[in-house]
């Protein structure tokens, strides 16, 4: 099965800063503020909602198509997904543009400034999918997450003319988005992510009810935090997968991703929906014991040890038979 993944590609650029930002703050002088904060600490890490949940499916084995705009700076991290398993051939790069970064300054008392340059992000929008489907020999899916707005609904749009199935996980971006917008991104999804806030806020902006949105997709898939997942298909009980026990909690960035990451995997490796949220739950439980959304190390043994002590025997075997 041929997965193709859309969206942001981004490197985080995180800094500390040992003292209090309301320190150096003068309150009648915030109209001409100039400061310049010397850290201590720098972090730079890969990311990007497209990437993540590539390099996810890229340990899992079941090779990604990663599709997103960079920068002429993307190739150590392109040599990166590679290496992890991740098709990154149709990554378009810019010619004048950098890739998109975020970065931010945390101080003592764990307030941020930070500032997101979209950068190559913008030419996502000049992506055509059938030149992605041409070069692998077809689409069985196509992922279409958070990205340049015109990219998703171009995305959305060619998928529906060209009858390629799709999954709408427009996520950070629901924000910006208008009710007409969400309307379009989610009609005739395959497969609709959000999680439980997002999927509130979804009805909210569309006008439509739970009912009524399922009418309009094919599975609604809903992440509960640490209460795990709830997929959902008109005419169907609902399909309910805990979360494994978590040895520490460290970092819950990309927890989502990962989830996505296990999901589509076990998508491709057409198991159940049910096994198929469960690769996605104990994905995303260590991401949530790392720091970074791509730090984890996936150890197969160690991987179906923990899958096998959370969900049985049978489930594991299952498994088992597609990670090997």
């Amino acid at each position: 099965m041929r997965i193709a993944v859309s969206g942001s590609i981004a490197t985080d650029h995180l800094m500390t800063f040992p003292g209090r930002f309301a320190d150096q703050l003068v309150a009648d002088q915030l109209h001409t503020v100039s400061l310049s904060f010397l850290v201590d600490k720098l972090d730079v890490r890969r990311g990007g909602v497209a990437a993540n949940i590539a390099f996810g499916m890229g340990q899992l084995g079941t090779r990604p198509i990663l599709v997103g705009a960079a920068g002429a700076d993307f190739d150590e991290y392109r040599a990166w997904l590679e290496r992890h398993g991740v098709d990154t051939d149709s990554v378009r790069i810019s010619d004048t543009l950098h890739t998109a970064r975020f970065v931010c300054t945390t101080d003592a008392d764990h307030n941020q400034i930070g500032s997101f340059y979209t950068g190559a992000m913008s030419e996502a929008r000049l992506i055509e999918l059938k030149t992605v489907s041409d070069r692998v020999g077809g689409l069985d899916l196509v992922s279409i997450g958070a990205d340049d707005p015109e990219a998703m609904l171009r995305h959305t749009e060619e998928c529906r003319s060209r009858n390629i199935p799709f999954a709408a996980d427009f996520s950070q971006q629901i924000a910006r988005m208008d009710g007409e917008e969400i309307r379009i991104l989610l009609d005739g999804a395959t497969y609709l992510f959000s999680n439980e806030y997002e999927k509130g806020l979804i009805e909210t902006k569309t006008g439509w009810s739970d009912a009524e949105i399922l009418s309009r997709v094919g599975h609604r898939v809903t992440t509960l935090g640490a209460r795990g997942v709830r997929i959902e298909r008109t005419g169907d009980d609902p399909i309910e997968v805990g979360t494994p026990d978590e040895e520490r909690k460290a970092d819950p960035t990309g927890v989502g991703d990962a989830f996505r990451a296990g999901f589509l995997s076990g998508l491709a490796w057409s198991v159940s929906l049910e096994r198929a949220a469960q690769v996605g739950c104990m994905l995303a439980t260590l991401v949530i014991e790392t720091v970074g959304t791509q730090e984890y190390q996936l150890r197969r043994g160690h991987f179906m040890e923990r899958f096998t002590k959370a969900y049985g025997d049978e489930a594991a075997a299952e498994v088992q038979a597609h990670l090997s």
